[in-house]
C-alpha cells in the first residue's frame, strides 16, 4: 500500500510540474493533430504550439504501381504486436467480414507485419495466431515477424486499430502505397467490418480515385514538407518576433 501511495504522490507530482514548465514555453512542436489538441488542454498556449509533422520517406512507396491484382485483395497491418495496437479486434472484424461474403466474391487475405520486442510480445503473435485457428481463417491470413515479408505492391487497404496514437507512420505509409487506410472512422468490429468489405466489393476505378487522393495527401509528411514547416516554426523564435 505504501509504494502504490508513494507512486500515486510522484505521478502528481511529476504531472504539476510538467503543465507548469511546459506553460513557459515559447515554441512547442507537436507531430500530430491528436498531440496538439492534447498539448493545448494541458498547458493551455495554442498560439505557441506549432504542428511540424515528422519526416517520412515514401519516395519508394510513390513509385508503386496504384493497379492492384483483381484476383486476391490483400489487406495489410503493419504494427508492433503490443496490445494497445488492438489486432485481436481486426481478426475478429476480418473473420465477420468473410463469412459475409457470397460464392461469387473476391476472397480477401490479411497480411500481419510487425516486431516482437520481447517475450511478451511473442506470446502475443502466437495468441494471434491460435485465436485465427479458433475463428477458421488461418488459410486467409498471414503473419510476418519482425518485417518480414512488408510488402505493398497487391495491399489495397491497410488497418490501423490503436485509439489516441500521437503519430501512425503506418497510415502514411498505406497512403503512399495507393492503400485505402481503416481505422480512423471505426469505432467496433461492425463499423471495421463495413469498411473491409466496402473496400474489397469496390469498384476497380472507385478504388483508384481514392488511392491517387491517398497517395496526393501522403506528402504531406514528405522530408521536405517537414523542413519547411520546421523552418516556419522557428523563424519567429529566431528573429524575436512573435
Amino acid at each position: 500500500m505504501q509504494q502504490v501511495y508513494t507512486s500515486s504522490l510522484f505521478n502528481k507530482s511529476f504531472q504539476t510540474n510538467f503543465v507548469m514548465v511546459g506553460s513557459y514555453a515559447h515554441l512547442v512542436m507537436v507531430n500530430s493533430s491528436w498531440t496538439q489538441s492534447h498539448i493545448e488542454k494541458l498547458w493551455g498556449i495554442p498560439k505557441s504550439i506549432k504542428r511540424v509533422y515528422p519526416p517520412c520517406d515514401t519516395s519508394g512507396l510513390q513509385a508503386l504501381p496504384l493497379e492492384r491484382s483483381v484476383e486476391t485483395p490483400k489487406i495489410i497491418s503493419v504494427a508492433q504486436f503490443r496490445p494497445e495496437k488492438a489486432h485481436s479486434l481486426q481478426l475478429e472484424a476480418f473473420s465477420v467480414a468473410i463469412k459475409k461474403l457470397d460464392e461469387h466474391s473476391r476472397r480477401p487475405k490479411l497480411q500481419f507485419v510487425g516486431s516482437c520486442r520481447n517475450k511478451s510480445n511473442k506470446e502475443r503473435l502466437q495468441n494471434l495466431k491460435d485465436k485465427a485457428v479458433q475463428l477458421n481463417i488461418q488459410d486467409d491470413v498471414e503473419f510476418h515477424k519482425n518485417g518480414l515479408g512488408k510488402s505493398f505492391g497487391r495491399v489495397v487497404a491497410g488497418i490501423h486499430s490503436m485509439i489516441d496514437e500521437h503519430f501512425g507512420i503506418s497510415v502514411v505509409e498505406y497512403m503512399a502505397a495507393g492503400a485505402i487506410p481503416i481505422g480512423f472512422l471505426a469505432q467496433n468490429v461492425e463499423e471495421y467490418v463495413d469498411a473491409v468489405l466496402k473496400i474489397v466489393k469496390m469498384p476497380e476505378s472507385e478504388r483508384l480515385k481514392i488511392a491517387t487522393a491517398a497517395r496526393r495527401r501522403a506528402t504531406r509528411f514528405s522530408e521536405q514538407r517537414f523542413y519547411n514547416d520546421l523552418k516556419a516554426a522557428i523563424r519567429p523564435i529566431i528573429c524575436g518576433s512573435s
